[in-house]
């Protein structure tokens, strides 16, 4: 599939994509101790950006309602990220211990843990070529 031509996007996509165990990081997007809010700003924060290119969570925050268009407001993700960070699926970079346009890391390490919807009446996988 080939990228889209345009205006070059505030924070790029990736040029190589984050290295991430895909088991993880599907029961991550699947841990029912997460809202489907915070699922998706840890499915925006996975998917990586170019070193020096990270947004901090507060510019994500501040992006201005034209800006985000149909996206969650400033207190909506800030529930999300605050969420997140208390399962332990965002802890903070180092780098910016005074807090101050915080950066967060993604640690899918959480998701070891995660609390998946059983199967409680043992439905099978759906046979091939029904």
């Amino acid at each position: 599939m080939a990228a889209t031509t345009g205006p070059t996007p505030r924070w790029p996509l990736p040029t190589d994509p984050p290295v991430h165990d895909p088991i993880l990081f599907a029961q991550a997007m699947r841990d029912m101790r997460l809202t489907w809010r915070a699922r998706g700003v840890l499915a925006e924060l996975a998917t990586g950006y170019d070193d020096g290119q990270e947004p901090t969570i507060s510019a994500l925050a501040g992006l201005a309602r034209r800006d985000r268009s149909a996206a969650e407001g400033r207190e909506a993700f800030t529930k999300a990220v605050k969420e997140l960070r208390h399962v332990g699926y965002l802890v903070p970079d180092a780098s910016t211990s005074t807090g101050v346009g915080e950066r967060l890391l993604v640690d899918l390490a959480p998701a070891k843990d995660a609390h998946l919807v059983l199967d409680r009446w043992g439905h099978s996988a759906p046979e091939e070529g029904r």
